[in-house]
C-alpha cells in the first residue's frame, strides 16, 4: 500500500460523491510498472474505487455490512497491460504500421492512425504512401504545431509533445484543470426503476447496459459491469472494427450493430434505450446531439437513466470537440515529455500502458454503480462525465517520481486461470480478477466475441 494510491482513492471517492458510504478497501502490496509516474498506484486505486462502489451497492440492497474489498497491486498493473492470454493464436499488434512518434523540424508529434480514416487524413496531409520511412521523411520537414493543425483539420488524430508547464498554460490545459474530475447531475425520476437487485453473488444481475464506446476506456467500464452480472449490449456502426482490442474488451458482452445516422437505426436504438438502466458513451461532445440523440432526448425516452460518458480532451475549452486517444493525451499534457526528461532525453517516453484509458474506465464503472445506488434510494436518474485529460491532470499533479520505477521492480505477470474461454478467435485464458468483492466474485458468462456477432436486442426480447 502506498500513500499515493490512497490519495488517488480519496480523489476518486470525493469526485463520485456516493449517497452511501464507500466500503473500506484492502490494498495488497506489489511491484510498480516502470514509469516516471505512479501508474501502478493509479491502477490499484481506480480498480479499488469500482470495487468499493459495488460493495456499497450490495450493502444498500441487503442492509448488511458492506462486503470486504481486496485489490491486488500486481494484478491491477497486469490488467492495465492486458488480461487475455491466447492459447495457440496471437493477438494483432496494438498499433498499425504508420502510427507513432515522429520528429518534426522543431519537436515531436504522435500520429494516431489505427482507424482507416485517421490514417488517410495523415497520409493525405503528408502526401506520402503508407510507408513508415516515407512518413518519417515527410514529417521531418514540418513544424510540429503546423502538422498537428493540418492533420486535425483533415479529420485525423495527432498531438504535439508539449512540456507539462506549456500544457498547464495552454487554454485547453487550463480548461481541463478547472473541470471536476467527475461532473454529475441528477435528472428525472422513474419510480418503477427503484427496485431491488437480490442476487448478492451477481449484484448487477438484471441491469441493462447499452455500450456505445470504442477503444479503450468505455469498453473497460462495461466489461467490469458485465463481470458483476449486468447484461451489456454493445452497439457499433456497420463499418467499425478495432481488431487488436476486441478480444480484450468484449468479454461478457453481446455485440450488435446499428447505423444511428439512419432513421431506422435511431428508432431501433431508442427502443433499446427505453428499457435500459445505464448507457455508456464515448463520442465527442456533440456527436449524439448531431444524431438527434442528445441529453434531453435520452432522458425523455428513459426517465431514470444513468448516463455515463467520457471524451478525450475535456468538456470545455477550445479542444472540447477534438478527436483524441490516450496516447495523444499523454503527448499533449506533458506526460511523454516528463518521461523523456527523466530517462534518456532523446525521444518521447509515454506511460508503459494505456493507463489513462484504463483508469478512466474503472472510474466510469464506479460512476455507473454510484448512480445506481442513488436511483435505489430515490428513483432519480443521473448524468456523469469525465475525460482522459482530466484523469491525466490528476496523475500529473500527483507528481513525477523522484526516482523512476525500476524495471526490475515490475510486477511479475501472474499465471492465467481456467476455465478455457472459447473466444471467437480460439481458446484463451484470462488473468485472475484484480479485485475481489467478498461474496460477489467477478465472473463473465460470455467469452469475447467479434463485433456485430449478435442481434440488436435484449436477451429477453423485451425492448419495451
Amino acid at each position: 500500500m502506498t500513500d499515493t494510491a490512497l490519495k488517488f482513492i480519496a480523489s476518486f471517492q470525493a469526485a463520485l460523491g456516493s449517497p452511501v458510504p464507500f466500503s473500506p478497501v484492502t490494498l495488497l502490496d506489489g511491484g510498480s510498472l516502470p514509469s516516471v509516474f505512479a501508474v501502478s498506484d493509479l491502477a490499484q486505486a481506480s480498480i479499488a474505487v469500482a470495487g468499493s462502489s459495488l460493495a456499497s451497492f450490495v450493502a444498500l440492497n441487503d442492509g448488511n455490512t458492506p462486503p470486504g474489498v481486496v485489490v491486488d497491486r500486481n494484478l491491477a498493473s497486469a490488467w492495465f497491460a492486458g488480461s487475455i492470454r491466447p492459447q495457440g493464436w496471437n493477438l494483432l499488434p496494438a498499433w498499425d504500421a504508420v502510427g507513432g512518434e515522429y520528429e518534426c523540424c522543431d519537436g515531436w508529434i504522435r500520429l494516431h492512425t489505427n482507424a482507416i480514416r485517421h490514417r488517410t487524413a495523415a497520409l493525405t496531409v503528408l502526401e506520402v504512401p503508407e510507408d513508415r520511412d516515407a512518413v518519417a521523411a515527410a514529417v521531418g520537414t514540418w513544424s510540429a504545431q503546423e502538422l498537428e493543425s493540418a492533420v486535425i483539420g483533415a479529420g485525423g488524430a495527432a498531438a504535439v509533445m508539449r512540456p507539462i508547464m506549456d500544457w498547464q498554460e495552454h487554454p485547453q490545459g487550463r480548461a481541463v484543470a478547472s473541470e471536476p474530475l467527475m461532473w454529475t447531475r441528477r435528472t428525472s425520476t422513474a419510480s418503477q426503476r427503484n427496485r431491488l437487485f437480490e442476487n448478492r453473488e451477481r449484484p448487477l444481475d438484471g441491469l441493462r447496459v447499452l455500450d456505445l464506446t470504442r477503444v479503450l476506456a468505455g469498453p473497460v467500464a462495461t466489461r467490469l459491469l458485465a463481470g458483476w452480472g449486468a447484461e451489456v449490449l454493445r452497439i457499433d456502426p456497420p463499418d467499425w472494427d478495432e481488431p487488436a482490442i476486441v478480444p480484450e474488451v468484449t468479454l461478457g458482452k453481446r455485440c450488435a450493430r446499428l447505423n444511428l445516422s439512419t432513421p431506422d437505426g435511431r428508432t431501433h436504438f431508442l427502443e433499446l434505450l427505453a428499457s435500459a438502466d445505464v448507457v455508456v458513451h464515448g463520442y465527442r461532445a456533440d456527436a449524439l446531439d448531431r444524431l438527434g440523440l442528445g441529453d434531453e432526448v435520452r432522458e425523455n425516452v428513459c426517465p431514470g437513466l444513468i448516463d455515463v460518458s467520457l471524451d478525450a480532451y475535456g468538456w470545455t475549452g477550445p479542444w472540447q470537440q477534438r478527436r483524441g486517444f490516450d496516447s495523444l493525451v499523454q503527448m499533449s499534457s506533458g506526460i511523454a515529455d516528463a518521461g523523456r526528461l527523466m530517462t534518456d532525453g532523446s525521444r518521447p517516453a509515454p506511460l508503459p500502458v494505456q493507463a489513462l484509458d484504463h483508469a478512466t474506465g474503472y472510474l466510469l464503472a464506479a460512476a455507473a454503480i454510484t448512480g445506481l445506488s442513488q436511483r435505489q434510494i430515490d428513483g432519480a436518474g443521473s448524468r456523469w462525465r469525465t475525460s482522459l485529460a482530466r484523469v491525466a491532470d490528476l496523475l500529473i499533479k500527483s507528481g513525477p517520481l523522484q526516482v523512476p520505477s525500476d524495471p526490475s521492480d515490475s510486477p511479475i505477470p501472474p499465471d492465467p486461470i481456467g476455465p478455457i474461454e472459447r473466444t471467437a478467435w480460439g481458446d484463451a485464458l484470462r488473468l485472475p480478477p484484480p479485485v475481489v468483492v467478498q461474496g460477489a466474485p467477478l465472473q463473465w458468462a460470455l467469452p469475447a466475441r467479434r463485433l456485430g456477432s449478435d442481434p440488436p436486442q435484449w436477451l429477453s426480447g423485451d425492448n419495451e
